[in-house]
């Protein structure tokens, strides 16, 4: 017979497994994209443990989640991708009671991702940056001349000046939507359209400077464009930034600057959303939370080079961050960039033919 020592003890050996699964939050997002103790220090604090994946696209996350059962309780979609995600069904509302710092954030943020997620009821800004060009100084201006304006978006879709840029290596992101966007944006037609008539005018452009890209990814660009290996991409900002500090750090004579061009750029918010299907739900605000905290979100920022969306956190960003223009843009150059709302299912389905068509440069 047992006593009821035994039976505690047994009922206790029972529940641990239980209670050890619990205490772990399974994270999906982008790569090159937080700071190296930021884990460390959340798992210190909490006794959760992070299981973190990353991805570089946002087409990535969107299968992962329209599949199913993706096991993740934060990921970190755009927002104009989270825009569509949220009218799936595809994740739960905050429990904004759980969220304490969100307080922290930036009211003027908190109404452009509204844009996204009305009443910012399903997510919250984790960053927020632009997707512009990033450059290697010595091989662009030796190809292009010193005097040459290297702000616009010339560099990638004018045939004649990518053309001489080819032998150094053009890399393009591999993001239907926002390629897409630049190029219509280039052509002064509204880089929301969903035009079929747009959407061939892109094509076209597209295919023009097709034969001098080396390759469409959106990530290994950062390592190329550090060590040399190609001199122009189309890139998100903080990540041209990495490729730069990757490249004075190495101190093999590599300048890399990145440009907003003149003609405008998209702004886009990468933002904090829990599954409707997370397994551990209460884990995943807890996580978010923690994100959220100003010393955090200011360590986030300073080693990635994203402007954060959390406002409290300013005073904490290095001087040399946050007065950057290429990461807080001035209100001459804000007034260029544009948003990118979600596409209708119809018209991403003739996007990805087309993109299809440009990569394969047929």
């Amino acid at each position: 017979m047992r006593t009821p020592l035994a039976v505690a003890l047994a009922s206790l050996m029972i529940a641990m497994p239980a209670m050890a699964q619990d205490q772990v939050v399974n994270v999906y997002n982008w790569s090159d994209y937080i700071a190296e103790d930021t884990i460390e220090k959340f798992t210190a604090e909490t006794g959760i443990a992070v299981n973190y994946d990353v991805f570089d696209s946002n087409e990535i996350v969107e299968a992962k989640l329209l599949a199913g059962n993706s096991g993740y309780d934060v990921v970190v979609p755009s927002g104009f991708f989270l825009e569509r995600q949220i009218a799936a069904g595809l994740f739960q509302p905050l429990d904004k009671g759980k969220l304490p710092n969100l307080s922290n954030m930036d009211p003027q943020i908190m109404e452009e991702t509204a844009a996204h997620d009305p009443g910012n009821e399903h997510a919250v800004d984790y960053m927020w940056g632009t997707t512009g060009l990033g450059y290697n100084v010595a091989a662009v201006t030796e190809r292009l001349g010193a005097d040459a304006d290297l702000a616009t978006w010339d560099l990638l879709f004018d045939p004649q000046t990518v053309a001489k840029l080819a032998d150094c290596g053009v890399a393009v992101l591999d993001a239907p939507a926002e390629v897409y966007a630049a190029a219509l944006n280039y052509l002064g037609l509204d880089p929301n359209s969903e035009s079929e008539e747009d959407l061939a005018a892109a094509e076209e452009l597209l295919l023009s400077v097709r034969p001098h890209i080396r390759y469409f990814h959106s990530s290994q660009y950062i390592d190329d464009l550090g060590n040399g290996e190609i001199c122009l991409a189309m890139g998100y900002s903080g990540d041209v930034f990495i490729a730069q500090a990757a490249a004075a750090e190495a101190g093999q004579g590599v300048e890399i600057a990145y440009t907003i061009p003149k003609e405008g750029a998209l702004k886009w918010f990468d933002m904090f959303a829990i599954p409707a299907d997370a397994p551990n739900v209460d884990n995943a605000h807890a996580f978010i939370n923690f994100m959220l905290r100003p010393d955090i979100a200011a360590a986030n920022t300073n080693y990635v080079y994203y402007a954060s969306g959390n406002g409290a956190a300013l005073e904490l960003i290095d001087d040399e961050v946050k007065n950057d223009p290429a990461i807080y843009p001035p209100a001459e150059v804000a007034a260029n960039l544009y948003p990118l709302n979600a596409h209708s299912p119809e018209y991403d389905e003739l996007l990805t033919r087309s993109w299809t068509r440009v990569k394969t440069g047929q």
